[in-house]
């Protein structure tokens, strides 16, 4: 989700980096539009002085001399113009490196952020390694005490059988002796019988 949300942002930030491109090429179209129309404005100026001249050849050498001097205040102000233009657009060209500046930044700084993205990533799948780990180990060790408690169970189980055959055999061996004291008197009583007779 931070992967994605990431992508979108250097989506968004592309996306007002080609609007800021766009605008900067509008405003580069407007000065040119605007420069063109000033040109368009000096050549009038220049058709409507030369057809002054044509209409005034009478007029004075003065006028003449004052007519030139427009012509080369026009030219110094074009020069002018024209310097103020190439330093608007120099300034414009640093104002475009800066901002590439910025957005190798930026991008530089995505991939540090990648990278420790993926360092965290790898770390996290590492624990979850050894989370697996402890818990198959915990579980050997949970079945390790089931088996020893198994066979302390079959142990008991094993003295139970031994006591409950050694009852058994006491009880046998009473039978047994039972059966002595019973054959003794009986052979007590034919003793007496034979005695009697």
């Amino acid at each position: 989700a931070r992967e994605s949300e990431r992508e979108r942002e250097r989506a968004r930030e592309s996306e007002r980096e080609r609007e800021s491109e766009r605008e900067r090429a509008r405003a580069r179209e407007r000065e040119r539009a605007r420069e063109s129309e000033r040109e368009r404005e000096r050549a009038r100026e220049r058709e409507r002085a030369r057809e002054s001249e044509s209409e005034s050849e009478s007029e004075s050498e003065s006028e003449r001399e004052r007519a030139r001097e427009r012509e080369r205040e026009s030219a110094r102000a074009r020069e002018r113009e024209s310097e103020s233009e190439s330093e608007r657009e120099r300034e414009r060209e640093r104002e475009r490196e800066r901002e590439r500046a910025r957005a190798r930044e930026r991008e530089r700084e995505r991939a540090r952020e990648s990278e420790r993205e993926r360092a965290r990533e790898s770390e996290r799948a590492s624990e979850r390694a050894r989370e697996r780990e402890r818990a198959r180990e915990s579980e050997r060790e949970r079945e390790r005490a089931r088996a020893r408690e198994r066979e302390r169970e079959r142990e008991r189980e094993r003295e139970r059988e031994r006591a409950r055959e050694s009852a058994r055999e006491r009880e046998r061996e009473s039978e047994r002796e039972s059966a002595r004291e019973r054959a003794r008197e009986s052979e007590s009583a034919r003793e007496r019988e034979r005695a009697r007779a």
